[in-house]
């Protein structure tokens, strides 16, 4: 009677390392790796020798000395004595503020329109392509312009609001639009304001697991809920009674004009206006194409079973089509996103001070420190775009098919 043994295991040779496929893939990788070290350090090393030869050499001190410049729209406080740094810390909020503005306003534009453009009304449908066609064909930098100069040209100047008889009226006495930019009502923060902001975001959260229960019922049970007033409710009143409790914390300061110019309030500058809508609808173009084709890879079968299941087509989209296209539509809106990030150093053409502005313009032609200054916008940029990457990855993550 014979057994049946493994055979045995032969030793571990160097020649294994490129003649046995177990080992040769990991040996190319090694061999790959050390050689772009090599590569990075020979450059590396290379420049700072020339640096050295030139009387260079690579220094951030520059970042603590005072800017000299003003901004003309902060977030936070600021003024031409700050350093370079806080500069640079201005613009890289203003970069985020209109980033985080456009890929909210452009998901609106995409959305709606990729969905207009499946409608059966032949009107709508060919409007919706119209505006795919037109803003997705012409380059981003010219729809700045055009709505910058729209803005500036058309729009009355604030000492248009003067007089017996002006020529220019508020918008119910508390938003004035003007060719400097967009002045409304400012918040004034109160004794209690935090208990009533945190209040709201509770609710926020509330109306997010509402939903979520009135899906999982639907989809467990088949009861359906409603889902627009609950919402709302669960939003508003608590935060509505929270206000009065804690005494109306929270006021408005209204703009009013003073001079030659308004006061108080808060002021949407021409520039931050002009790069937010024109990024918002050039790349929500290229988002209704996404939403297009991941409602069209959802198989017509289930939209007309759900029909028959007595569903009206508002719910269908959202409970049947919508969560299977975005499987397709999440991959490109990343994407999307990381234009809309990377297109707002365009904000230098209208004046926005953004973080190419302040430190690769202003900040670089006054210190010539242009090394310096360039590898810290690619080391911004480079940790933004994947900061955003991770998080879309994360939902992409959370909302692809799941294997039984």
């Amino acid at each position: 009677m014979t057994t049946l043994t493994d055979p045995p295991q032969e030793s571990f040779k160097l020649s294994m390392l490129l003649n046995d496929s177990r080992y040769r893939s990991i040996t190319m990788q090694v061999i790959a790796l050390i050689l772009l070290i090599t590569a990075f350090w020979y450059l590396g090393s290379n420049l700072m020798a020339n640096l050295r030869a030139q009387g260079l050499n690579i220094s951030y001190e520059f970042l603590n000395s005072a800017a000299g410049y003003d901004i003309n729209q902060t977030l936070i406080p600021y003024t031409s004595q700050s350093t370079n740094l806080q500069a640079a810390l201005v613009g890289i909020i203003n970069t985020l503020l209109v980033a985080f503005l456009a890929c909210i306003t452009a998901t609106v534009f995409g959305v709606l329109a990729g969905v207009l453009r499946l409608s059966n009304n032949w009107l709508v449908r060919k409007l919706m392509s119209v505006y795919v066609e037109i803003f997705r064909n012409i380059p981003v930098l010219i729809w700045i312009l055009i709505i910058y100069t729209v803005m500036t040209v058309s729009m009355p100047a604030p000492n248009a609001f003067r007089g017996e008889t002006p020529t220019a009226t508020m918008l119910f006495d508390a938003v004035a639009f003007t060719n400097r930019g967009v002045y409304i009502p400012a918040p004034i923060w109160g004794a209690g304001s935090m208990v009533v902001v945190a209040t709201f975001f509770a609710s926020l959260i509330g109306v997010f697991a509402y939903r979520r229960y009135a899906t999982k019922l639907l989809f467990d049970t088949g009861r359906l809920l409603p889902m627009l007033w609950p919402s709302i409710a669960i939003l508003i009143v608590p935060t509505v009674l929270m206000f009065f409790i804690m005494g109306s914390p929270i006021g408005l300061e209204y703009p009013a004009l003073k001079g030659f110019n308004f006061r108080g309030g808060t002021q949407i500058g021409a520039p931050l206006i002009a790069l937010w809508f024109a990024l918002s609808i050039y790349t929500g173009a290229f988002i209704a194409e996404n939403v297009r084709a991941g409602i069209m890879a959802v198989s017509r079968g289930q939209t007309e079973a759900a029909s028959a299941l007595g569903l009206r087509p508002g719910r269908v989209m959202n409970l049947v089509v919508l969560p299977q296209a975005l499987r397709v539509i999440i991959p490109p809106l990343i994407s999307q996103y990381l234009n809309i990030t990377k297109n707002s150093s365009l904000a230098i053409l209208v004046g926005y001070a953004d973080i190419t502005a302040t430190l690769g313009g202003i900040t670089l032609n006054q210190t010539g420190r242009a090394i310096e200054c360039v590898l810290l916008l690619m080391l911004f940029y480079l940790i933004i775009s994947l900061l955003i990457s991770a998080v879309m990855n994360v939902y992409n993550n959370a909302t692809r098919l799941k294997e039984r």
